[in-house]
């Protein structure tokens, strides 16, 4: 049977604000080096033989995910949409019901989180390959990570009986949610419990029969949520009033902990789920003192602390133990200790409606971005970049009026009738309720200024006529 990888790309990682926001959540960050932590899941199955990878994310992030793929030169056999958050059983569900529905021979599927680390590819697709076997006859398989620490923010899967028809396989006799500390050190001192990794491997079918005898509303409402699915571009759109009526409900409560055919393989892969500032600062490299100094940081007299500047110089003097992360629009500087308390943080900014929440100042868009370099209560000033061949929708301002001046690049710009370029140095203003365009269609990236002015200045003051990505 062939291996369809499933790539969940559903998460928000608010442990991980202020680089992590609803916009552009953790898995689409490059947290240890050139690739995020969804291209490195993606990358993880590519050249294996295994089939293109099926995604699932939300709306927000689709094109975010179409172009992490692209930029590593990956395609995606589906790249499907959640309407709403529904948990991984759901999710789950409907790529296997993708993978039916496009080839009856019911492939093995592949289930991977986008945001945790491997540190060994080759190792994991090898224990991939091995669980396979199992797998094609009806097991379903979850994998364990061998634990190296005690560690009390990840769930654990206690092993059973050796399945000796299928060599380092064994039946899952238990599954333990988050433990506190001591049942922890117990767990590790038995070394009978491994930690639960949320990667999965089934047959399409196998899994669907068992959601229907265990979670019987998921199902219904997941099938019903795929045959009105509508497609949109590159993308899969569930049907929406059907995936709302699914139980939020995560694979494990759903169906893993009530099926007797539940087999763990334990991996040794180097694997850890990126849930939080101390899970990034243990995983990163560390100088005598266990400094981790990522961007413009310096530090005197301090140990144990994980300083990220993306913005600015950050000198720390006589310190331990810390986390400070320095970002253009936002500072943050916690106590280890305190990491997972950053998701209180986040909720509590998202009941003050701060922006900050929701993203950087560098706003991510299907034709390119946007940043934010100054504000006041009538004007706004922004830098625009336009990606080759890309195209702004055609659109009106009921309130502000718009000053373009081109830095870099050639802009196609439509302005109410007429149509014209502009080139490096040259500007055009843009009145208030005028239809316009802005579209790059040279080889090289398109940069401008624009100056907002009027009465109110809010994203949302747009009409669109036309647009290239379905908005």
């Amino acid at each position: 049977m062939k291996i369809t990888p499933v790539i969940l790309s559903g998460g928000s990682g608010t442990r991980l604000w202020p680089v992590s926001r609803s916009l552009n959540p953790k898995q689409f960050i490059d947290f240890f080096g050139e690739y995020s932590l969804f291209q490195q899941t993606a990358l993880r199955v590519k050249n294996c033989g295994f089939v293109d990878p099926i995604v699932i994310c939300n709306n927000e992030h689709r094109f975010l995910a179409a172009e992490e793929l692209r930029a590593i030169k990956m395609n995606a056999k589906s790249i499907i949409l959640e309407p709403t958050g529904r948990n991984t059983a759901p999710a789950i569900a409907i790529a296997a019901l993708d993978v039916i529905t496009a080839d009856p021979k019911d492939d093995l599927i592949l289930v991977m989180p986008s945001d945790h680390v491997v540190n060994d590819d080759k190792k994991f697709i090898s224990q991939v390959k091995k669980a396979a076997k199992a797998a094609t006859e009806e097991f379903l398989i979850t994998f364990g990570s061998k634990p190296s620490r005690v560690e009390t923010g990840y769930g654990y899967i206690k092993k059973g009986r050796d399945l000796s028809e299928f060599p380092e396989l064994f039946a899952a006799e238990k599954f333990v949610e988050k433990p506190d500390k001591k049942k922890a050190e117990k767990f590790i001192e038995s070394k009978e419990y491994l930690w639960n990794s949320g990667i999965f491997l089934f047959r399409a079918s196998i899994y669907l029969e068992a959601l229907q005898k265990y979670c019987g509303e998921i199902f219904v409402h997941s099938v019903n949520a795929y045959n009105k699915a509508i497609y949109d571009l590159d993308f899969v759109r569930l049907d929406e009033e059907s995936f709302e009526k699914c139980p939020d409900i995560s694979i494990d409560y759903a169906v893993m902990e009530r099926s007797d055919k539940v087999a763990v393989m334990p991996l040794d892969v180097g694997w850890s789920d990126v849930g939080s500032w101390q899970t990034v600062s243990e995983l990163a490299k560390k100088d005598k003192n266990k400094n981790s100094l990522i961007g413009d940081a310096f530090v005197l007299e301090s140990k144990n602390c994980y300083i990220n500047s993306r913005h600015g110089l950050v000198a720390a003097i006589g310190v331990a133990n810390l986390i400070i992360i320095s970002l253009k629009d936002v500072l943050l500087v916690v106590n280890k200790n305190n990491s997972q308390d950053v998701k209180k943080m986040f909720e509590l900014l998202k009941q003050h409606k701060r922006q900050e929440c929701n993203s950087h100042t560098r706003v991510l868009r299907p034709w390119g971005s946007f940043e934010v370099i100054d504000v006041s209560d009538r004007f706004k000033v922004k830098r625009i970049a336009v990606k080759p061949k890309a195209s702004l929708s055609l659109q009106m301002h009921n309130h502000r009026a718009e000053h373009w001046v081109v830095v870099k690049g050639t802009a196609h710009v439509v302005c109410g009738s007429k149509e014209f370029v502009l080139t490096e140095d040259e500007s055009t203003y843009v009145p208030v309720g005028k239809k316009h365009r802005l579209e790059n269609r040279g080889k090289i990236p398109l940069e401008l200024i624009e100056v907002q002015t009027g009465e109110y200045l809010g994203e949302d003051d747009i009409v669109r006529f036309s647009d290239l990505y379905g908005r």
